[in-house]
């Protein structure tokens, strides 16, 4: 039989199970200090802990840790970790280091479900969902290789990895839990962006729940005509319903959410375009980034010009639209955004 995954286990539950094996439940605490403040890899790590408990340990559980197997480094200095799973699965993470911070790019699912027409990822099959441990793991290992490449701490995460975020709700939420919980990383939730391709719902939800974290949703289309043709998502999330559950998160959270739209030439990048995003501006207190397209293998949309681009948002920041444009980082290791498709070895290997 397959070993119970320790760290599905909270405080409670593992003292719980001490008491029951006659260890003092002080036990419990600090087995999982070592598990999440510490991230022991292996039960003989735990060198406050008896022999004995640890041979109890390493007899009925596994840590399940999430390891480095592969790391790229862009000519711009982002950095993309290939992580194997404890399944030999594998899932991408990116460090992108920036003047101010520097930040980890997430992945919530191996593989995605939703085929979104221009993003690598979207061709790949979803195999399962992460939890929580292994989501966390991910920011760890990232917040390692910054100090280790650049000597910087990491200071903001995002959920724009492979994979969409709510639909992995309560695994997402409990490592967003632990991330910031003074047991784990301690990091401040406003730190955090939680990026959706439009599930209504779940954003609902996420008002009831109401999160300290940032939400971001991928918009890259203003008009259901045109979202339902590049994000077939649309179709059962059309933007008026999308409109009404960002509005109801902001009321219960009181944050703003930010929409992320990729310019694709001759798609979405003229005046009438800016004029249709707009109106969807002038209903849901917002900020848009605009995103340069990356193109990837079989893709059938090309990068906008610099020209269309700069007419956009002009047109958008002079009707008082709050716009950022955000270039492409990690372009030349496939780790930009919408590229990730676990182009590495271990991968590959694991597909022959």
């Amino acid at each position: 039989m397959a070993k119970k995954d320790i760290r599905a286990y909270n405080v409670e539950q593992l003292t719980e199970l001490f008491k029951d094996i006659n260890e003092p439940g002080f036990r419990a605490k600090q087995v999982y200090d070592w598990l999440w403040a510490k991230r022991a890899v292996n039960f003989d790590e735990m060198s406050n802990i008896s022999k004995k408990l640890r041979d109890y340990l390493n007899d009925n559980f596994a840590i399940n840790a999430v390891q480095i197997s592969e790391l790229q480094i862009s000519s711009d200095k982002t950095i993309k970790c290939a992580m194997k799973l404890h399944d030999n699965y594998v899932v991408e993470s990116v460090l992108i280091p920036h003047q101010t911070r520097y930040t980890a790019c997430i992945s919530s699912q191996v593989g995605c479900s939703l085929t979104c027409k221009f993003c690598a990822t979207g061709k790949l099959k979803r195999m399962r969902n992460l939890n929580a441990d292994e989501i966390y793991d991910q920011v760890v290992l990232v917040k390692n290789t910054a100090l280790e490449k650049y000597g910087s701490q990491l200071t903001n995460i995002v959920y724009m990895g492979m994979g969409e975020p709510l639909l992995n709700y309560s695994e997402v939420l409990r490592s967003v839990e632990k991330i910031t919980s003074p047991e784990g990383l301690g990091m401040a939730a406003k730190r955090i962006t939680v990026s959706t391709a439009g599930v209504a719902k779940m954003i609902t939800k996420l008002g009831d729940d109401k999160v300290k974290f940032n939400l971001a949703l991928s918009l890259h289309a203003a008009t259901d005509e045109k979202r339902n043709f590049i994000m077939p998502i649309n179709e059962t999330n059309s933007l008026d319903n999308l409109i009404t559950s960002l509005n109801y998160f902001t009321d219960k959270t009181g944050s703003r959410p930010t929409f992320e739209y990729i310019a694709f030439k001759d798609f979405n990048d003229s005046i009438d375009d800016a004029k249709d995003l707009l109106k969807i501006c002038k209903k849901v207190k917002s900020k848009i980034n605009i995103i340069e397209y990356n193109p990837i293998d079989d893709g059938e949309f090309k990068q906008t010009s610099k020209e269309r681009l700069k007419a956009f948002t002009d047109f958008l920041e002079k009707n008082g639209v709050v716009c950022n444009v955000r270039h492409s980082r990690g372009k030349d290791i496939d780790a930009a955004c919408g590229q990730l498709a676990n182009k590495n070895k271990l991968a590959a290997e694991l597909l022959k």
